[in-house]
């Protein structure tokens, strides 16, 4: 009875591995890891992936077949007390029992530095075998040393086959899942949650178990559009605006619009938007984009993307989505130039490498007459007054800095009349150097 009230995402955890869903990238003959669990020689792990890809399932798994003991913890509940406990347990346990132990952490990320580095001494030592599942790229939310002693496996969302897959396992399962009950639903509907479910073995079972909750309150018992339509009314997509997906996203739309390819520009832009991210921070990375790769190749990017900006703010949610659309479609087509942004970089690099160089006196403001006495713009040249409006040959960097050119037009868009004029311009200096 106990068992039939877990919710049902936990009685259909699979027993063994041919009944485990997904990561056949990680799971055949041949792969290390596979051939780890079949064989029972562990190692200690880091399981990577977006929530409901079996990362607590597969730690199970792994724990049966090399028979050890299975020790979950999570890092949200859990301290240093916690992991002392757990190396005390399973030391007696090899001392009494001569078993081995397998420490699965959840959330390993959420442990600070000082939490992970407790691990570090009994991995070494071998007291437990450790897991830890993430789903943050552990790159970064990990220390080097934890991640040294322990090899990354990277899991996947799963697919809508496979979700469906285990749909059908756990309708017709009559000892775990919901064989008990004979639910109906149409393969229509099974085709609804797994696109609800978004990858998510754990929630497509979540919406099933809701639905099938619904059903039996009726007298058909069956899985009928009208409960599906209110099972499914609030489906959110994966979307963490502090973690990997964000990110890779925001990377994806940023790319695709350098790349010049605005069909995928929008849908990277539509899949943020759907998942609920903030307007105002798309409006700005839009600005930053027109200005870091496209900048003066056409200057208007950015003046577009300032007014979308301000649109988007005006009109709000839905209909400012629309304007920074238009942004997105413009910047994916417009030409593209990173000149700006590697002039600015480059320009930075010497701004901090040469520190505070004097401004040469011929540049120097001379608003008061002792200022004039010491030479402060003595011999400063008036561009307007010179020929095309150009001091030919004139230095405007310190003198005790080498001369630099950073801003390299592209020969695309206005670049190329950019380009024209700086190399009319260089031509004069090198003219009036020879004089």
């Amino acid at each position: 009875m106990e068992f039939a009230h877990k919710p049902l995402a936990e009685r259909m955890r699979p027993n063994v591995l041919t009944d485990y869903v997904g990561q056949t990238h990680i799971l055949q003959p041949g792969k290390p890891l596979y051939q780890a669990i079949i064989s029972g020689q562990l190692h200690s792990m880091i399981f990577w992936g977006p929530p409901g890809t079996g990362k607590t399932s597969l730690a199970k798994l792994i724990a049966g077949h090399s028979k050890a003991a299975f020790i979950p913890m999570s890092a949200l509940l859990s301290g240093v007390k916690e992991i002392r406990a757990a190396v005390a347990e399973a030391k007696q346990r090899w001392t009494t029992q001569q078993q081995r132990t397998l420490l699965f952490v959840d959330e390993v990320h959420r442990f600070n530095k000082a939490q992970q580095d407790a691990f570090l001494p009994h991995v070494e030592e071998g007291t437990f075998y450790f897991i830890g599942a993430t789903t943050e790229n552990p790159s970064f939310a990990l220390n080097n040393a934890l991640l040294s002693r322990a090899r990354v496996y990277i899991l996947k969302t799963l697919t809508h086959e496979e979700l469906i897959h285990v749909i059908n396992r756990a309708l017709s399962d009559s000892e775990r899942g919901l064989g008990i009950h004979s639910v109906q639903m149409s393969d229509e509907i099974k085709q609804h949650f797994a696109q609800a479910a978004d990858g998510d073995a754990r929630r497509v079972l979540n919406l099933l178990d809701v639905a099938v909750a619904l059903a039996n309150a009726q007298e058909h018992g069956d899985i009928t559009p009208e409960i599906a339509q209110e099972v499914l009314a609030e489906g959110v997509r994966r979307f963490d605006k502090q973690g990997e997906a964000f990110y890779n996203q925001i990377s994806a739309l940023h790319k695709a619009v350098r790349g010049s390819a605005p069909d995928a520009a929008l849908y990277w832009l539509c899949r943020m938007i759907e998942a609920g991210c903030d307007l105002a921070y798309l409006a700005r990375r839009i600005v930053r984009m027109a200005s870091e790769d496209i900048g003066n190749a056409d200057p208007r990017a950015l003046q577009l993307a300032l007014n979308a900006w301000e649109a988007q703010e005006r009109l709000g949610s839905p209909e400012g989505e629309l304007v920074l659309a238009q942004a997105v479609l413009y910047l994916a087509c417009a030409p593209k130039s990173n000149a700006v942004y590697n002039a600015y970089n480059a320009a930075m690099l010497d701004a901090k490498q040469f520190g505070s160089v004097d401004v040469p006196d011929h540049l120097k403001n001379a608003p008061t007459q002792l200022m004039k006495n010491l030479g402060y713009g003595k011999t400063y040249r008036y561009a307007h007054d010179e020929p095309e409006a150009y001091a030919a040959g004139e230095n405007y960097f310190p003198e005790t800095m080498p001369t630099r050119r950073y801003y390299v037009p592209v020969e695309r868009g206005l670049e190329i009349k950019i380009s024209e004029k700086l190399r009319h311009l260089h031509a004069l200096d090198n003219a009036a150097k020879r004089s």
